[in-house]
């Protein structure tokens, strides 16, 4: 993109174009969130049902982090040749109909393949919005806007959890997987109507009907059209490079820094995120105070992501999510010691929500801004097709820890040192485009 037209988002006053733009990403999150999480608050009546184990529920746990691995990494890169628009589209298709199917499945392994294909849309959709909502972000406010599409993912794990405890006495938990997926189907016109595809990849890929699609938006930003195509900026070409791209000499180090990052916050979030309402009860309360643990652990990531995005707005990215990170480990080594005073450990559990959600948020937004717009989608899609696989392992690590005989207690610390190596690694991270000033990413 031309300086000129790159000033348009980066420099210019946000308009509500882009804000309703960031809003449709919002709420796509708000679907992934509900989606994804949804098991986490049914596993337990799930397991009783079908006399599962703790191991048996770590696979069902992590099967649709697994479809969201597969599907960022083979999606992602299809949104940088064909559009984020068009993926997003797909990726809602095929994640509604997979919780639809979820709410028939007549056994546990039927349940374990359809959550594998709900993740794998969810994946789609989450590396696009994500990009999508970072794109049309004016610098200064970018953090802030992937921390708002964070928003999004904790508010729909919360209603996940909401729902789970009002519907499953009275309906069971089959019910929440159906309401899930018709409100999946039911985004797909809102996108349709009212997403705007990326003003980037529209300059750097240059689709058929290209500039009458890029004036289009330019009126919505309130900014003059073109009458042509301004010339291809250097790095236009690595659209599409796939992931060779991302592992090219000046890219590499951002790249694997990043992955080894995804890697360990999501394996330590996943467990906490997943396991808490089964882990709560196994420390002693009762499964109606486990959900309510769960519920408010991602009633805080509400806060965590928003506040994240404001810190990031003034002060240093890198700065603010190493705090994070460390806050993370610390309040997860104390919070089952404090059961023995449940008001105080619900009121850690919330601001371990806060913390640990702004932590996902805070990786979403550094890997967002950490790549030219050719190879932006494949860059946030990888990361998150990598941070599944830990989200994938750990969860299920999980749950044959505990049938090996490890307390809940041992469960929070282990993640705790991943919060904390995550903190070192983020230390020596360094982006491989070069930050404007004001953009909060020194």
């Amino acid at each position: 993109m031309s300086t000129d037209l790159r000033a348009v988002i980066d420099d210019a006053p946000m308009r509500a174009f882009q804000w309703r733009a960031i809003a449709i990403c919002v709420l796509l999150n708000v679907l992934d969130g509900f989606d994804v999480l949804v098991m986490a608050f049914t596993g337990r009546t799930v397991a009783q049902e079908w006399g599962l184990g703790g191991a048996e529920l770590g696979l069902l746990l992590s099967a649709g982090l697994v479809g969201m691995a597969a599907g960022s990494l083979a999606l992602a890169p299809v949104a940088d040749r064909i559009g984020r628009r068009p993926v997003i589209l797909i990726g809602l298709l095929v994640a509604g109909s997979g919780m639809l199917l979820s709410s028939l499945a007549p056994s546990a392994v039927a349940l374990g393949a359809l959550r594998v294909l709900t993740g794998f849309g969810v994946g789609g959709v989450l590396a696009c919005s994500t990009t999508i909502a970072t794109e049309y972000a004016a610098r200064r406010w970018r953090p802030l806007a992937v921390g708002l599409v964070g928003i999004g993912y904790a508010g729909g794990a919360t209603l996940g959890g909401l729902l789970a405890v009002t519907m499953i006495e009275a309906f069971g938990w089959r019910a929440v997987f159906l309401t899930g997926g018709l409100a999946t189907l039911a985004a797909v016109p809102v996108v349709l109507l009212a997403l705007p595809e990326s003003l980037q990849f529209l300059l750097t890929r240059r689709p058929a009907g290209a500039l009458d699609r890029v004036n289009r938006l330019l009126a919505g930003l309130r900014a003059p059209t073109l009458s042509e195509l301004p010339p291809p900026v250097a790095g236009a070409a690595a659209a599409g490079g796939g992931f060779r791209a991302l592992l090219a000499p000046g890219v590499r180090p951002t790249t694997l820094r990043l992955w080894a990052l995804f890697f360990l916050i999501m394996a330590g979030f996943y467990v906490v995120t997943s396991w808490t309402p089964t882990l709560l009860v196994e420390a002693g309360l009762s499964e109606s105070q486990g959900l309510t643990g769960g519920t408010l652990l991602n009633l805080g990531g509400i806060f965590g992501t928003l506040l994240l995005g404001l810190l990031a707005a003034r002060w240093a990215l890198r700065t603010v999510l190493t705090g994070y990170l460390l806050a993370t480990g610390l309040l997860l080594a104390v919070f089952l010691p404090a059961l023995g005073w449940l008001a105080l450990a619900f009121s850690i559990g919330i601001v371990i929500g806060v913390v640990v959600n702004g932590c996902v948020g805070g990786m979403y937004a550094l890997t967002a801004t950490a790549y030219d717009d050719g190879i932006r989608a494949t860059g946030v899609g990888a990361a998150i097709g990598i941070g599944r696989i830990g989200a994938v392992v750990a969860p299920t690590a999980a749950g044959a820890l505990l049938d090996a005989g490890w307390t809940p207690n041992a469960l929070y610390l282990g993640c705790a040192v991943l919060f904390a190596l995550g903190a070192a690694v983020l230390l020596t991270f360094r982006p491989a485009v070069a930050p404007a000033p004001a953009a909060g990413l020194q």
